[in-house]
């Protein structure tokens, strides 16, 4: 289509004629796209950016002056909308955590149980210190509780509690060297 006849189709759409708003859209999204595809390495963003400068057309319809060339005053707005999404990723990406920065997470894999994982790791407790940490951390048991149900002082039940949690610490220390590739023989 004549750039002349796009201005007429914007000086309609000016006017409120929604025919000649479509027919614009229909006539420019074409190139509009290719413009922000070899902007951007996504066709989503490109879509996405497109959408966005019809928007802002829309928006901003009015400050067109008829009989002006009409594809510079598009390609403004459009650049103006690239540079505005460019920022806005720069902005998004300066607060964004990588997650290779924060270290990994431990994490179950896909269908085990939780409670699995308790019980390999209590079972390389001796039995009264297994006994005693399922008592006071599974089962939410005070440490006088402990005693009373264990026929032991409360010194002995804290003791032992002491030597199961520096034999997790262990354990789990160990389990965390072997994942990341440090410690054990080579």
């Amino acid at each position: 289509m004549a750039e002349r006849d796009l201005e007429r189709l914007m000086a309609c759409y000016q006017r409120g004629d929604l025919s000649a708003a479509t027919m614009l859209i229909r006539e420019l999204s074409p190139q509009l796209r290719r413009f922000f595809v070899i902007q951007l390495s996504s066709r989503r963003d490109a879509d996405d950016l497109l959408q966005e400068t019809w928007l802002r057309i829309h928006d901003v319809r009015h400050t067109y002056r008829p009989g002006e060339p009409l594809l510079p005053w598009v390609y403004a707005i459009a650049r103006h909308v690239r540079i505005d999404h460019y920022r806005k990723q720069r902005r998004k990406g300066a607060r964004e955590e990588h997650v290779q920065d924060i270290g990994q997470i431990a994490a179950a894999p896909h269908g085990a149980h939780p409670e699995d994982d308790l019980e390999v790791l209590l079972a390389a407790l001796p039995e009264s210190q297994r006994e005693v940490i399922q008592m006071l951390k599974v089962s939410g048991m005070s440490i006088e509780e402990v005693a009373r149900a264990t026929s032991s002082s409360i010194g002995s039940v804290k003791q032992k509690a002491h030597r199961a949690y520096n034999r997790l610490r262990e354990c789990l220390g160990t389990a965390a060297s072997r994942k990341s590739g440090k410690g054990g023989a080579s």
